[in-house]
């Protein structure tokens, strides 16, 4: 899902998108929703959430955090 598309998700919920990382509008989201906010946690290339909506993203944004923490 691309920002845009999230950005419309997330004000369909009443949240606020204005200056919002990738990653803290996902978490908002998954909050909001009743869920744990643990996007781009997946440190390790696991999770136990197999029907997340963000599983493919997340395992993406987790790998380029883990990398710009090492640089």
């Amino acid at each position: 899902m691309n920002m845009q598309e999230i950005r419309v998700l997330a004000k369909g919920m009443g949240i606020k998108t204005a200056r919002m990382s990738k990653v803290n509008l996902i978490q908002s989201i998954q909050l909001a929703e009743g869920n744990f906010n643990c996007f781009a946690s997946a440190l390790n290339g696991e999770c136990d959430q197999l029907q997340c909506k963000w599983r493919d993203d997340c395992f993406k944004a987790a790998k380029k955090q883990a990398n710009d923490r090492l640089n």
